[in-house]
């Protein structure tokens, strides 16, 4: 499968985009840093140097390469999770802004299977918003949602011992996601609470 994926340079989608490749699907990968760029090109993906907020450009990276699917792992969080509530604006941004662009890139380029991010926990005030803003729009296009528990493990806020529940191993998080492709449209919950492995959410 061509598999277009942006926040391929994220904590998630770094992890994500060997996976996907050993699997043998064609990733392009997308970021907004060059120097990531030569990272995900090392890692066998096709570099992508984007801004999501520019929609033109992002239309036109889409439609150039043609993929079957879209994949939305774009987050804007701090590195220093002291900084995590001034960077909430910047996330929440993404998630408006940034989804809907990506959207209608796909849209443009042809494309109508999509998977995006999201989380399984309850948030507040504008991250809220941007959350269900995400979710209905990516379910109103045919997508699929994967709210993911917290990460941990390296890179991540909670590198050595796990937040309370929702949570989710990095590593296992990118692990479901590559087998995530073929879910049918809807709503799923990824956490390591026991039970299936994508949770359906009615």
């Amino acid at each position: 499968m061509r598999i277009f994926l942006a926040g391929a340079s994220g904590v998630l989608g770094s992890r994500l985009v060997p996976l996907l490749i050993a699997a043998g699907h064609d990733v392009a990968g997308m970021t907004r840093s060059p120097e990531k760029a030569r990272r995900l090109a090392a890692a066998g993906a096709e570099p992508v140097v984007c801004d999501v907020f520019d929609a033109a450009a992002l239309t036109t990276a889409v439609t150039e390469y043609g993929p079957e699917l879209v994949m939305h792992q774009l987050t804007d969080l701090p590195d220093d999770p002291a900084r995590l509530a001034e960077g909430r604006a910047a996330n929440a941004r993404i998630r408006r802004e940034g989804t809907a662009n990506l959207l209608a890139a796909a849209e443009a380029a042809g494309v109508s299977r999509i998977i995006a991010q999201s989380v399984a926990w309850e948030m507040t005030g504008e991250g809220q918003v941007s959350k269900e803003f995400l979710e209905k729009s990516v379910r109103e296009a045919g997508g699929v949602v994967l709210r993911y528990g917290q990460f941990y493990g390296p890179g991540t806020y909670y590198p050595d011992a796990p937040p309370e529940p929702p949570r989710i191993h990095l590593d296992e998080a990118a692990a479901r996601t590559a087998r995530a492709l073929d879910l049918a449209p809807g709503l799923y919950e990824l956490t390591d609470a026991e039970g299936p492995e994508f949770l359906p959410i009615v």
